[in-house]
């Protein structure tokens, strides 16, 4: 069953394939920087002399991250998003400068937290590019965004573990810093100018996070759904390296870093399940993308074998990724000038999904082993998929055809 959705007039500025690309581009820059640090960290800890305050780099990394959802998203939608984006991104540099330079673990943790706040532009680049896409189009342009954004999660772990175990740790930050730089000249160089969507207030913005909530039960399935499948995402990703470790495979960190490339697969999944939305609409995508996570997590379960792991993670990132961007073309839909605060509340719950279930992961690990990680990662499913069963049936939904 299907949702009719106002259709909006298209935007006043036309987003090209050069500004398409390079939004893309960017996206995979900036959310790269959130996850440089984990493959370093034994590196880093060896440095300041194993002290326990460099247990906190990571997690300074994603608080950073997450308070620059809450706060910094909803600028979007009330400032000049090209200007705020290239400024982001120069901001994003310097924080990496602050991180190569770090003379001791606290002055690293306090890097990593402005590192993961700036590094959430990448999620101003997604709204702004359905915001500049004509309304059939938009699938496949949220797709081809978010293409990017996958890119930068998948390698960035495989590069930053080479560059940080060849030249050092200090020298892949650095490496950030012309990456960041370059991203800012490419978005001044290719974004339009764009008025703001909306005139409200900073703090207006942030109040009415709670009203857009409470008033799109499509964006309330959608990201309980997405923080689902996120969580099944990420349960896979922490325990990985353990599991290769065990003595049934007795493989190292790098090959755990090479699952990245195997994963990169799924970046096709993002544009291709944009366009599929475009014309099937995104409901089918949706549930499509979530059963294709069930069965990845049947095939970890029940097949223990390197084939098995490879196999899984590619039908994995193509299910996680395919419901992502169809989610997230559900909700752009629903209020065109809310679409920066509308994000800001979808990647917030899919971020504390994704949190939640690294935890959740690491306990499943410690008790039950892999076959514990499964459970975890398939339950994770089919609560999204009971999401979806839930909202298709719900009397006046709002969601787009």
């Amino acid at each position: 069953m299907h949702i009719d959705i106002k259709q909006h007039p298209k935007s006043n500025a036309d987003l090209g394939k050069v500004a398409l690309f390079s939004m893309a581009a960017g996206s995979g820059i900036a959310v790269a920087n959130i996850y440089y640090n984990q493959p370093m960290l034994g590196i880093i800890e060896k440095e300041f002399g194993y002290e326990a305050t460099t247990g906190f780099i990571p997690t300074a990394t994603q608080l950073g991250y997450a308070l620059g959802l809450f706060f910094l998203l909803p600028l979007g939608d009330i400032v000049l998003r090209r200007r705020m984006i290239i400024g982001q991104f120069l901001v994003l540099a310097l924080a990496l400068a602050l991180a190569a330079v770090s003379p001791s673990s606290w002055t690293l943790v306090a890097a990593s937290l402005l590192v993961g706040a700036s590094s959430t532009v990448a999620q101003q680049l997604v709204p702004f590019a359905a915001s500049l896409s004509a309304p059939e189009k938009r699938g496949s342009t949220i797709g081809t965004v978010m293409a990017g954004v996958l890119s930068g999660i998948l390698f960035s772990r495989t590069l930053s573990g080479f560059v940080g175990e060849h030249f050092g740790w200090r020298e892949m930050f650095w490496l950030g810093v012309p990456l960041a730089l370059v991203a800012s000249a490419l978005m001044f160089a290719t974004l339009p100018n764009h008025a703001p969507t909306s005139r409200m207030a900073y703090g207006t913005a942030l109040r009415s996070l709670a009203h857009l909530w409470k008033e799109h039960g499509a964006l309330r399935s959608s990201a309980l759904m997405q923080a689902a499948l996120f969580g099944s995402f990420t349960a896979f990703w922490t325990v990985l390296a353990l599991y290769l470790a065990t003595p049934e495979f007795d493989l190292g960190a790098d090959i755990a870093g090479l699952f990245g490339i195997v994963g990169a697969v799924g970046v096709f999944a993002a544009p291709l399940a944009g366009k599929v939305a475009d014309h099937k609409g995104p409901h089918f995508v949706v549930w499509l993308g979530t059963i294709l996570t069930i069965v990845a997590w049947i095939v970890f379960g029940v097949w223990s074998s390197i084939a098995a792991l490879v196999i899984g993670v590619v039908v994995l990132d193509f299910g996680i990724q395919s419901a992502l961007v169809s989610n997230q073309h559900i909700i752009y839909a629903l209020d065109h000038e809310a679409r920066s605060r509308l994000n800001t509340i979808f990647m917030t719950g899919m971020f504390l999904g994704g949190a939640a279930s690294a935890a959740l992961a690491t306990a499943a690990w410690t008790y039950a082993g892999w076959i514990g990680v499964s459970l975890l990662g398939g339950f994770l499913g089919v609560v999204a998929l009971t999401i979806r069963a839930v909202e298709h049936r719900r009397p006046g939904k709002q969601l787009v055809h």
